[in-house]
């Protein structure tokens, strides 16, 4: 079994355990931690912080620092790579897979229990009332976000200029997102340049390492041009009638999509929902932000909403693809390339890359939004579309304003839907 490797920084003291040991206090400490981790990412890598830091002395803050920087600079769930990334250190390759897919197994669990609720009762009336709140709120979270990453990413007129420019772009052609995100990449290597000559480059076994990275950045095969233009009808529970022809259709999209989630979580949003709403019919665009929903609902992170559209498409065999697919690539980065991203997140090449890319997953997100805030807030009747209005209004002055969690909003949307769904 493979070790973690010196990573530029002391080594924390070693613990007299077995191996065995430490793969089941990492098992039993992010199940737990994956359970009740509520509250977003940052809320995730805090508790992660405070029990492998603070109470077990896992590592030292230095160390914890680092891995979190990493983590962020990579595509792919912040919250989950941490874990990951603790779970390597703890115990090698091993210890980050038993981390990272603990720390997923919850959310999953939960999403594949809503997502058979969801579609056994869809059509019911207090079902419908539940979104009438909660999809709103969701609304409002993918533009707090954006708020939030706008701040983040843009410093310069040249950011701005790169996030409308992928806006308006996104809005009015039919570009592949990724294409959108390695064309801002390039733009910020010449836009942000280093000025001073950069350290040596990587050695020839990094594009040895990328090489098995470069056909997901490919398109997806012409594997779906026989589906259905209509959306396909929810599958049975299992999928086994489904699953042969959906394997790897829903393999090969989510291993994409997860090998690109830069700057977040809610950076799904933009690659899936023009993929599975438009482009493969998977489900419609109310069936999308429900399925957002959902995923907010749960503890782990928001990428979890794979899990809902592999349902759709092919039951829980469907949901467990998509989930494996999505979260491959970043158990990859972290299990196989952790020296080599050490070195990396320092280059300054890399630096300008990112720095044009951020501006354009803003733009990508708001582009996606729009026609998703349609679908949330234009309701059958006049007062049920000002209940949506109003509800989603109120969550973003609340998540801008007020900084409240959104897990505290989502049961308030569903709250009220309830009372007004029952009273329009």
């Amino acid at each position: 079994m493979s070790q973690p490797p010196e990573l530029d920084f002391p080594a924390v003291e070693p613990v007299q355990e077995s191996l065995s040991a430490r793969l089941s206090e990492l098992a039993r400490l992010f199940l737990r931690l994956g359970a009740i981790g509520f509250g977003g990412p940052q809320a995730h890598i805090a508790m992660i912080h405070d029990e492998a830091v603070v109470r077990r002395g896992w590592l030292k803050e230095e160390q914890f620092l680092e891995g979190v920087a990493i983590c962020e600079m990579l595509p792919g769930p912040a919250s989950t790579q941490t874990g990951i990334y603790i779970g390597y250190l703890r115990a090698g390759q091993l210890g980050a897979l038993i981390a990272g897919v603990c720390f997923i197994l919850p959310a999953f669990l939960i999403v594949l229990t809503l997502s058979w609720a969801y579609f056994k009762f869809q059509g019911v009336p207090q079902i419908e009332d539940l979104f009438l709140g909660i999809s709103p709120v969701v609304i409002a979270i993918i533009f707090g976000f954006c708020w939030k990453l706008g701040k983040k990413a843009i410093k310069d007129w040249q950011g701005l200029a790169i996030a409308l420019t992928v806006l308006l772009v996104s809005l009015v052609f039919r570009v592949n997102i990724l294409l959108l995100f390695l064309l801002a990449g390039l733009a910020g290597l010449v836009i942000y340049r280093p000025t001073a000559p950069p350290p040596a480059g990587p050695s020839p076994r990094t594009s040895a390492w990328l090489a098995p990275l470069l056909p997901i950045t490919q398109g997806i095969p012409n594997l779906l041009a026989n589906l259905p233009a209509d959306p396909v009808a929810v599958s049975s529970f299992w999928g086994l009638d489904r699953i042969q022809d959906y394997f790897v259709p829903l393999s090969t999209f989510f291993l994409k999509t997860g090998a690109f989630i830069f700057g977040g979580g809610l950076v799904i949003i933009p690659l899936l929902e023009t993929a599975v709403v438009d482009d493969f019919g998977w489900m419609t665009r109310n069936q999308f932000i429900d399925g957002v929903a959902l995923g907010e609902l749960t503890p782990g992170p928001v990428v979890i909403t794979a899990a809902f559209v592999g349902y759709k498409v092919a039951g829980a065999l469907g949901a467990l693809v998509a989930t494996i697919a999505i979260f491959t690539p970043s158990f990859l980065f972290i299990m196989f390339a952790s020296p080599f991203l050490v070195r990396l997140r320092r280059n300054p090449w890399v630096k300008s890359f990112l720095k044009g890319v951020m501006p354009a997953v803003l733009g990508a997100i708001a582009a996606a939004a729009i026609p998703l805030s349609v679908a949330a807030l234009q309701q059958d009747t006049l007062p049920r579309t000002a209940v949506a209005i109003a509800v989603g209004l109120a969550a973003l002055i609340a998540l801008v304003q007020f900084r409240r969690p959104t897990w505290q909003l989502v049961p308030a949307g569903a709250l009220i839907g309830l009372i007004a769904g029952a009273l329009t």
